[in-house]
């Protein structure tokens, strides 16, 4: 009886906990649902959708932090002005509702991590034909209540001489424009764009100004555990990119897109820095290739990035081979003759530079001298429109490293460079120094050939003004060139990189061997295609057939005399403009360096039989031999001996020749050489690597000449 008591009372007691243990966990979940207030109508922060659903950014930011952090959120559209007086009062917790974090409101709410940046623009009817502040004076301006953009308004309202109508949300401020009692409205700069979109007939006519960030408040000293589960929230979905999938979701690719989920090639110059180049890990980062990326995964497309250097690159659009171009390229009435445009993403200015213990200070000091600039680039089109004005001479190079280089030789007096560019090398330690301010002053845009790919080029230009709005541009734009309120140094501080030669190995050991690699594939594949072309051209050449002689000649003559730079172009970018069909770089460069070499061999088969006594061939024709098993028995294994030294050689010479290949973005030794010199301007110790990589290769294949010829010669 007493055991049975017992029992029961443990049964009372696990029961009693399991019991108090759902009781706290109930209770302990309730206090973790906090309020949140919201505007109600302040499209694409917070809306009601059509199946009257409350959505936006503002409410997928704050239900994803919730989510992230374990906490619930029970969401107020409340409105604005009742929002943020519901939380003063301490009715709602917190607030979210496209709130710009000012001092005024920073002395009265306490703000989580800033998420969203914005600033003020003005919007008048689609037909007004106002287009500044200045021609507001005497007229009405609608306003939106306790807004950062009624604060701006307000504040230039006396200088400008409007006067101002306040109204409690957006969609009245509009329609009072549109009625024709107010001639303009401010409003954020994404607010009022997402309304334009949406069909509201409306235009901005400022550019954004009194910028500012949206942040999550709580009232001031209270909910820091709110505030630090928001922030800690915020983090977690910034890294894992569901914050860029919401605002992508609002602003950026609505579905419509045509181009969404397809793939584009893209050519770049990736040794352009700050705008393309490889980073220490060998990735190809800068401002063109993260806005690029940012306005692809905006607008739902892919792209395929492809470093074939700046004058290919707009040699391989203009052909068909890629897409579009994006390197850091100026808009000019030359190039719009062949291309279409974007709009501009950033505006340049050429400026002089030389050395830091050059004399030369102007342009006028440049008279006899020697000035380097870069194949193609804005730079080279300014110094070559003023050479005859001040009387200096050009030398170009392909790459900005080779440039620098010259005028720190003493080869040349100066070098022209577009000021961003000039400006990160100095960063990085080159020894130039900026004698000029910026001329020509032209914006840089992304291109597509004239005519086609509009899909893309629209698609680009609306990303372009999504990641404008969201402040995604401004901060890329921060990241590599230390702008902006962030004020962040360039992304790869020089002082984090060991310079020495182990250290240049072993931080790009990877790329180097990549190179290599790709190096001696295009070597042996291209020497197998080589022979095969070489024999069957050689051997044409001493057949008793005249047509097939003179046929022969005629390839050994053409392919042999042309440049292998040339015939690489012409195969690359020079066929694709006739058929309209691509060739993918490694099958042009196969094609090349086959035609190339083959008919160098072609020459020596020749040759090698040419080399063998006539009285062999005759001898063995009047013991009854036909012709090819004579040359078969008789004549090639002769012939064989004197050619394998040459077979052996071109092997070498053809490895050589994979170099010229970079000229169309092939990513061999070379190329890869050039890369890593982009980010580092260590050119002395990247070029002394890479040589020593091809000397040891062509020791070990001259060595396996001499041992092979050796052997036959044995």
């Amino acid at each position: 009886m007493k055991s049975q008591l017992v029992k029961w009372g443990r049964r009372f007691c696990l029961i009693g906990l399991l019991v108090m243990s759902w009781l706290l966990t109930t209770v302990n979940t309730q206090a973790k649902t906090y309020q949140i207030g919201t505007d109600v109508t302040y499209p694409p922060f917070e809306f009601a959708n059509d199946q009257n659903k409350y959505v936006g950014i503002d409410i997928d930011i704050i239900n994803a932090v919730a989510k992230a952090e374990g906490f619930k959120v029970n969401t107020k559209q409340v409105g604005f002005n009742a929002a943020v007086q519901s939380a003063q009062a301490g009715q709602l917790d917190g607030i979210i509702a496209g709130m710009t974090i000012t001092k005024d409101r920073q002395a009265k709410f306490d703000f989580g991590t800033p998420y969203f940046k914005t600033g003020v623009i003005m919007a008048v009817g689609k037909d007004s034909s106002i287009t500044s502040l200045k021609q507001l004076k005497g007229k009405r301006v609608a306003l939106k209540t306790g807004t950062a953009a009624a604060q701006y308004a307000n504040s230039l309202k006396k200088k400008y001489g409007f006067k101002t109508v306040t109204f409690d949300d957006s969609n009245n401020m509009y329609q009072d424009v549109l009625t024709g009692n107010s001639v303009a409205c401010f409003e954020d700069q994404p607010v009022m764009q997402y309304a334009i979109n949406q069909g509201m007939k409306l235009k901005i006519v400022t550019k954004p100004a009194n910028g500012g960030w949206y942040g999550f408040a709580v009232k001031k000293g209270t909910h820091k555990e709110l505030i630090r589960q928001f922030n800690v929230g915020f983090k977690k979905i910034k890294k894992n990119g569901t914050y860029d999938k919401i605002v992508a979701k609002y602003l950026g690719n609505d579905g419509k897109s045509a181009v969404k989920g397809k793939t584009f090639t893209i050519g770049t110059d990736v040794t352009f820095p700050p705008f393309e180049f490889a980073n220490k890990n060998n990735r190809y980062v800068g401002i063109d290739i993260d806005l690029l990326k940012k306005i692809a995964q905006d607008q739902g497309f892919h792209v395929k990035v492809k470093p074939l250097g700046f004058n290919s690159s707009v040699q391989a659009v203009e052909s068909g081979q890629i897409d579009a171009v994006m390197a850091g390229m100026s808009i000019t009435p030359e190039r719009q003759a062949k291309l279409d445009f974007s709009k501009p993403y950033f505006t340049s200015g050429v400026v002089m530079a030389t050395s830091e213990k050059g004399q030369v200070k102007n342009l006028k000091q440049l008279r006899g001298k020697k000035v380097a600039i870069k194949t193609g680039t804005a730079g080279a089109q300014y110094a070559n429109s003023i050479k005859k004005k001040y009387g200096f001479k050009t030398v170009t190079f392909d790459d900005s490293n080779n440039m620098y280089q010259d005028v720190l030789t003493g080869n040349s007096a100066a070098c022209f460079e577009d000021q961003p560019v000039m400006r990160y090398a100095i960063k990085k330690g080159t020894n130039l120094k900026i004698v000029t301010k910026p001329q020509l002053k032209a914006p840089y845009g992304f291109a597509v050939k004239k005519g086609t790919n509009q899909e893309l080029l629209t698609a680009f230009n609306k990303g372009l003004s999504n990641i404008k709005a969201s402040g995604t541009y401004n901060d890329i734009k921060a990241k590599y060139l230390g702008e902006d309120q962030q004020k962040k140094s360039v992304s790869e501080p020089q002082s984090n990189e060991d310079r020495t030669f182990i250290g240049l190995i072993k931080q790009n050991k990877d790329a180097l061997w990549s190179g290599f690699v790709q190096t001696m594939w295009l070597t042996v594949i291209s020497i197998i295609f080589a022979t095969i072309l070489g024999i069957i051209v050689g051997l044409m050449g001493v057949v008793p057939v005249k047509f097939f002689n003179w046929l022969s000649s005629i390839i050994i003559y053409l392919f042999r005399g042309m440049p292998l730079l040339v015939l690489a172009l012409f195969i690359y970018t020079g066929i694709p403009s006739l058929t309209g069909q691509k060739i993918p770089a490694f099958v042009a460069g196969t094609i090349t360096l086959t035609l190339n070499e083959g008919a160098y061999i072609a020459a020596f088969v020749k040759g090698g039989i040419e080399a063998v006594d006539q009285g062999q061939m005759e001898a063995a024709r009047s013991l009854g031999l036909p012709f090819g098993k004579a040359m078969r028995k008789v004549i090639l294994p002769q012939g064989m001996k004197i050619m394998i030294p040459s077979f052996i050689n071109q092997f070498i010479i053809t490895l050589k020749d994979t170099s010229i290949l970079s000229v169309i973005g092939i990513l061999e030794l070379t190329q890869t050489g050039k890369i890593i010199i982009a980010r580092n301007l260590e050119g002395f110790k990247v070029w002394t690597i890479i040589a020593v990589i091809y000397v040891v290769v062509i020791t070990l294949l001259t060595w396996a000449s001499n041992w092979v010829q050796r052997r036959t010669e044995g």
